[in-house]
């Protein structure tokens, strides 16, 4: 089975403008067989933390708030709580963060509402048929909204190779417990040669997971959540995750939680990719990195694994940026995501979604015409 991939460039003109076609994207994609009158549809987005910039527009997100009320729908913007102590820790500093990034009503035209409650603890346990789990702790909103548009900005990824909407629908859609169960198996190390015993890294974690000795930081893997804050927050580079086969686990259960998040949600669910400021690394982090690739278009389908399938082919189609993260895979055709993280195996998140019915990596990808005689 093959699965349609719609895709808008971002060539723009007096004829249409960028808004405009990504409502014609919306509609090529089926959105109006998603939304029913009175839905109350949930746009899944990342608020972005502070410091950072390569987060969707609020913009954009504005004219799908826009195509959701004119198809009758009632929708809302939403994010969850964090594992690590940063601006989306809880839901107060996470709203706030959101309307600091230009997520406000006056702006988007939608409420804003987390899908874990106050305390990333609002959430109900989905029984899946899983390889690794027989159940996945989703946000209760998540659930209880009547379809589900899911927003995300497609980039590399320090722990999974890239992000796109299996990440979002997996960690974006999950409870603090559902998070901790999908990184559990993977504790950072310290190299203590580089260590100078700051403390940035005790500060920053919210696990009580480490502690300085006389040599260097050391790290308790049974408490560790594997979020991967620490190694952001060191100054000398000293902490590293562990690139071993548990990746790879946290990969496939990503996929699984993703398979949960879109529960009883066969037909109500649309999702889109902006492939625009391809950065480095996760949107988590309070800064945003030179982009590895130039900007190439925004995405949208039915099915997630054949979106994100397409958009990592789109990636690794172009020709890379020098002076950038990206150290190797610069031609067309090269391997963009190992060559920013080169021993992250990031196939496995598709390969399992595949597997596990989440969706097909087989793809037609169709573009949008120009509107009219040129752009």
């Amino acid at each position: 089975m093959t699965a349609t991939v719609w895709m808008a460039d971002l060539r723009a003109g007096n004829r249409e403008n960028m808004f405009s076609k990504l409502e014609r994207l919306l509609e090529q994609a089926g959105l109006e067989k998603v939304i029913a009158r009175e839905d109350l549809s949930a746009i899944k987005i990342h608020f972005g933390e502070k410091g950072g910039h390569a987060y969707i527009r609020p913009v954009f997100i504005r004219r799908i708030v826009d195509s959701i009320r004119a198809l009758g729908g009632k929708p809302f913007l939403t994010d969850s709580c964090t594992l690590y102590p940063g601006q989306r820790k809880e839901a107060v500093s996470a709203l706030c963060n959101g309307i600091e990034n230009g997520f406000a009503y006056a702006v988007a035209g939608a409420p804003l509402i987390m899908c874990d409650g106050l305390r990333g603890h609002s959430s109900r346990r989905v029984p899946i048929s899983g390889e690794l789990l027989e159940s996945a702790d989703i946000g209760l909103e998540i659930l209880e909204a009547d379809n589900l548009v899911v927003v995300s900005h497609f980039k590399c990824h320090e722990l999974t190779g890239f992000g796109g909407t299996i990440k979002n629908l997996a960690m974006g859609c999950s409870s603090r417990e559902g998070k901790l169960e999908q990184h559990s198996t993977i504790a950072p190390v310290v190299a203590a040669k580089h260590c100078t015993h700051c403390g940035a890294c005790l500060a920053g974690c919210a696990h009580d997971a480490i502690e300085i000795s006389q040599e260097a930081a050391i790290v308790t893997p049974e408490l560790c959540s594997g979020c991967g804050r620490c190694i952001s927050l060191c100054p000398t580079s000293a902490i590293q995750i562990q690139w071993n086969e548990e990746s790879g686990k946290v990969m496939r259960k990503m996929a699984e939680y993703a398979l949960a998040a879109l529960n009883e949600k066969n037909g109500k669910s649309l999702f889109i990719n902006f492939i625009t400021q391809v950065s480095p690394s996760c949107d988590c982090y309070g800064h945003s990195d030179a982009a590895i690739v130039p900007d190439i278009g925004i995405l949208a389908a039915t099915d997630p694994v054949a979106l994100d399938q397409a958009c990592a082919d789109l990636v690794n189609q172009s020709q890379g940026l020098n002076g950038t993260a990206l150290s190797t895979g610069h031609e067309p055709g090269g391997d963009k995501f190992r060559g920013v993280h080169p021993k992250i195996d990031w196939e496995i998140t598709l390969e399992h979604g595949e597997k596990i019915g989440l969706g097909t990596r087989k793809y037609e990808l169709k573009r949008l015409e120009p509107q009219g005689k040129g752009w």
